[in-house]
Formats: C-alpha cells, sequence, structure tokens
C-alpha cells in the first residue's frame, strides 16, 4: 500500500471541498445517512444509506451494500477502506437526497478529508459529518447541559463543532463534509434530532446496519422484506 500515494491524493481532494453552501433545494425535501461496519473479522465491508422524509423524518428506503475490504484498515486513511461499500449502496438507491449525513468526519481530519467530506465530493452532494469521537483538533471544556457547544480547531482553523446533543451524553463532532459550510452544518444536525444522541439520518443508518429493533419494528410495519 503506497501510503505517500494516498497522502497525495487525500490533499489534492482536499482543496476540491467546498465549504460554503452550495444547495439546490433549500430546505431539504429528502435527507439520507450513511453508516459503514466492517463483518468477518474486517474481510467484509457493510455500508448502509437510508432516506428520509424532511421535516417528517419519516424513512422511505434504504439500501444495504457489503463487499470485500479491499484494503486494510490505516489510520487517517479511513475513507479509501469505506468509500467503495458507500458508492455501491449509493448506486442502487431509488431517490436521491438534497442533503447526506456520514457517520464520521468531514474536514476535522489532519488533511481534510474525512469520510463525509471524500464520499460527499464523489457523490456531488452537500455533505455533513457526524462523528462519535475526536479525530484531531482541541476544543474548550464544555457544560455539562444539553446544547453545550465548542469549535474545534486544528493548526489555527476551524475545523467543526463539538456539541452535546443530550445530557449525561458524550458530545458529536460536527464538520461540513462538502458544499456546506461550518454554522450551517450543526444548524442541520440540530434540525434533523429527535431526542436521541444521534441525528435520525446517522441513527437510522447504524439501526439497519446492525439491525436494530427499532429497524425491525419498522420493518415489519411497512411489510418491507429483504436487504
Amino acid at each position: 500500500m503506497d501510503i505517500q500515494a494516498l497522502r497525495h491524493q487525500q490533499m489534492m481532494r482536499a482543496k476540491e471541498i467546498i465549504r460554503t453552501d452550495d444547495f439546490e433545494v433549500m430546505p431539504p425535501r429528502l435527507i439520507a445517512g450513511a453508516d459503514v461496519g466492517f463483518e468477518q473479522g474486517g474481510d467484509v465491508t457493510r455500508a448502509a444509506i437510508v432516506i428520509l422524509e424532511y421535516p417528517s423524518l419519516k424513512p422511505v428506503e434504504f439500501k444495504l451494500a457489503r463487499i470485500a475490504t479491499q484494503m486494510p484498515y490505516i489510520p487517517g486513511f479511513l475513507s479509501f477502506r469505506e468509500t467503495p461499500a458507500l458508492l455501491q449502496a449509493w448506486s442502487q438507491l431509488e431517490l436521491k437526497p438534497n442533503l447526506l449525513y456520514v457517520d464520521g468526519h468531514g474536514i476535522s481530519h489532519p488533511r481534510r478529508l474525512g469520510i463525509a467530506s471524500h464520499f460527499g465530493l464523489l457523490v456531488d452532494t452537500p455533505t455533513i459529518g457526524v462523528a462519535k469521537k475526536r479525530l484531531c483538533g482541541e476544543y474548550m471544556p464544555l457544560d455539562a447541559g444539553p446544547d453545550a457547544c465548542q469549535p474545534l480547531h486544528h493548526k489555527d482553523e476551524q475545523i467543526g463543532w463539538v456539541w452535546r446533543s443530550k445530557a449525561r451524553c458524550n458530545p458529536l463532532f460536527i464538520s461540513a463534509g462538502h458544499r456546506i459550510s461550518h454554522d450551517t452544518a450543526l444548524q442541520w444536525v440540530k434540525n434533523v434530532m429527535a431526542g436521541y444522541r444521534l441525528p435520525e439520518p446517522t441513527r437510522w443508518a447504524d439501526a439497519i446496519a446492525s439491525r436494530r429493533p427499532a429497524f425491525l419494528r419498522w420493518q415489519q410495519d411497512n411489510r418491507i422484506t429483504g436487504l
């Protein structure tokens, strides 16, 4: 694996990321959540994408792709490992979203190309990164209550927000992915919360990928079978 070539590719693609609001439809009619996991000891990459109506936040379509993992885990280069399965799931969608939420980092990455930025660039869709853990950067301590927020900085640049979505829960790391600004990314995460730690798009994507009870109930209620 040529790490230097991957690093160069990241730096070149990061220059293509649009960090300002560039929406074709706003407010969005359809939003999407994307989540990636691994099975069989990492040999299989599993990607889930779910489409929700806005503002009802009702799921209307989902696709799940499983493919052979194409590269090993290398810290800082996870997007190269995850995008092939995401692209396969995306290609199967009948509906396409106006705004995409990805479980992972956007520009809050050492070279400003986390999975949300990389995938958002590939599908040319306004994209937000919603990560559960920090990858890089520093921030001031957050207040204990819900809605506490601090900017995330790295090398004298703001690369995102650290936001506590729910009391007694660890904060989320929210960053612009592609075709969206920092402030708008944060606002549109807040716009799609429904009382849980995670925003609805990535919460549903995780539920589908992991076949959690909420997804199984929804699948049964809507008489949707198969993956």
